[in-house]
C-alpha cells in the first residue's frame, strides 16, 4: 500500500485531475451538448489526465537530482520509487494518453496531433527548456494552456474564441506560478544550472516578474464577460480568482523568502480551481 501511495504521489493527482477537467471545461466552453455523446468526455478527461501524469513522472525523473536537495521526501529522491520504475510507469500512462487521444473523434486526426504536440511541447521542455529559466516558464504554461485547446477541438475540431481567451490568461497565470516556484527551487536549481530568473537576477526581480504575470492576468479577466463569451455567473468566481491573485501578489512583493514564496505557489494552484469554476458557471449560465 506504502509503494502504491508512492507512485499516487508522483503524479501529482490534483494537478492530474485539474488537466482532465481542463479538457472538459475546453469541451464545455464550446457551447456543444455532449450529453449523448459521453465517450468524447470519457476520452478527453483521460487524454489530460494520463499525459498530465506522465509529464509530472518525466519531470521528477529529471529533476531527481535537484529534489534531492528541494525536495527529498518525493518519490524518487527518497527511494519510494526507482528512476527505472519512474520511466516505465511514465511510458504506460504516454500510452494510455495517446491511445485515448487517437481514438476520440476516429478518424478525424486533429485531437491524436494534438496530443502528440502536447508531448513534443513536454519533452522540449525537459531536454532544453528546463535549464533555460523563462523560456522554460513559458513551455510549461503552454503544457497548462493545451488541454483547454484540446477540448475546444474535441467538440469542434477547431478552436473557439472563449476558448483561446481562458488558454491565454491560463498560461499567463501559470508563467507567475512557474517564475515563482524557481524562488522557491532555488538551492537546487543553483547547483544543477537552471537559470531561472531567481537564479539570475535575484529573489526580488523575480518575485516582482512573477507578479507582472498574476496582473497581466488579472486585468484580461473581465474580457470573456464584457465580450459577451460567458454568462453574468462567470463573475463571482472571477472575482474570487482574482483577489486571491492580487493577495498573493502583495504576499510576494512584501516577502518574497523561500517560505513565503512556497505558500504563495500553492495558494495559486488552488485559485486556478476557482478559474475553472468561473468559465463553467459561465458557460452554462
Amino acid at each position: 500500500m506504502e509503494r502504491a501511495g508512492a507512485f499516487v504521489r508522483l503524479i501529482r493527482p490534483l494537478n492530474c485531475a485539474m488537466m482532465g477537467f481542463a479538457v472538459l471545461i475546453g469541451i464545455v466552453l464550446t457551447g456543444i451538448s455532449h450529453l449523448n455523446a459521453l465517450w468524447l468526455d470519457l476520452s478527453g478527461f483521460l487524454t489530460g489526465l494520463s499525459l498530465t501524469a506522465a509529464s509530472m513522472v518525466i519531470n521528477d525523473y529529471n529533476d531527481r537530482e535537484i529534489d534531492s536537495v528541494n525536495e527529498p521526501r518525493r518519490p524518487i529522491p527518497s527511494g519510494a520509487v526507482k528512476p527505472g520504475e519512474a520511466l516505465t510507469f511514465a511510458g504506460l500512462l504516454t500510452a494510455v494518453g495517446i491511445l485515448a487521444a487517437y481514438f476520440t473523434n476516429f478518424p478525424n486526426p486533429w485531437c491524436f496531433l494534438t496530443a502528440i504536440i502536447a508531448c513534443f511541447v513536454f519533452v522540449a521542455y525537459t531536454t532544453v527548456g528546463k535549464r533555460s529559466g523563462l523560456p522554460g516558464n513559458f513551455l510549461v504554461s503552454t503544457c497548462v494552456a493545451i488541454p483547454f485547446i484540446y477540448g475546444s477541438i474535441v467538440a469542434t475540431s477547431f478552436v473557439k474564441l472563449n476558448v483561446l481567451v481562458f488558454a491565454f490568461i491560463a498560461f499567463l497565470s501559470n508563467t507567475g506560478r512557474e517564475i515563482t516556484k524557481g524562488i522557491v527551487d532555488v538551492q537546487g536549481d543553483r547547483l544543477q544550472n537552471v537559470k531561472t530568473l531567481a537564479i539570475r537576477y535575484g529573489d526580488k526581480t523575480a518575485a516582482a516578474s512573477a507578479v507582472f504575470f498574476y496582473l497581466f492576468a488579472i486585468t484580461l479577466s473581465p474580457i470573456p464577460w464584457l465580450i459577451g463569451l460567458v454568462s453574468v455567473w462567470f463573475i463571482p468566481f472571477v472575482v474570487i480568482t482574482d483577489s486571491g491573485l492580487l493577495a498573493c501578489s502583495f504576499m510576494l512583493l512584501r516577502d518574497y523568502s523561500r517560505e513565503n514564496s512556497r505558500r504563495v505557489k500553492n495558494n495559486v494552484l488552488l485559485l486556478f480551481i476557482f478559474g475553472l469554476l468561473a468559465f463553467v458557471a459561465g458557460a452554462f449560465g
